[in-house]
């Protein structure tokens, strides 16, 4: 069974950081892409970025370039989104997402098999 579960969100000040994690079982990182999305109050879901150590490829969400990191850890079958400068905008729920390896690229929704819960980020003004 896969099962994804996010954690490290919470409250923080504008211009802040928070370090988001996804804890993945069940799948093997080398085969998946693993995705992070958000969703804020009366919006649709948005992706923030994608990782994928098939082949190295790493992508953003213009929204969040320059001031978000993603990174994946193996050995723990953890993904990571680390977030600088947040902004009262980035506040959602974030969600890690895992689809199976299709090729190089940025995946949209629809291209993830499996999702987790979310974690809620707020971001005070």
């Amino acid at each position: 069974e896969v099962q994804l579960v996010e954690s490290g969100g919470g409250l923080v000040q504008a211009g802040g950081s928070l370090r988001l994690s996804c804890s993945a079982s069940g799948i093997t990182f080398d085969d998946y892409t693993i995705g992070w999305f958000r969703q804020a109050p009366g919006k649709e879901r948005e992706g923030v970025s994608c990782i994928s150590k098939r082949d190295g490829s790493i992508y953003y969400a213009d929204s969040v370039k320059g001031r978000f990191t993603i990174s994946s850890d193996n050995a723990k079958n953890t993904v990571y989104l680390q977030m600088n400068s947040l902004k009262p905008e980035d506040t959602a729920v974030y969600y890690c997402a895992a689809s199976w390896y299709r090729g190089p690229g940025w995946y949209g929704e629809n291209d993830y098999d499996y999702w987790g819960r979310g974690t809620q980020v707020t971001v005070s003004s």
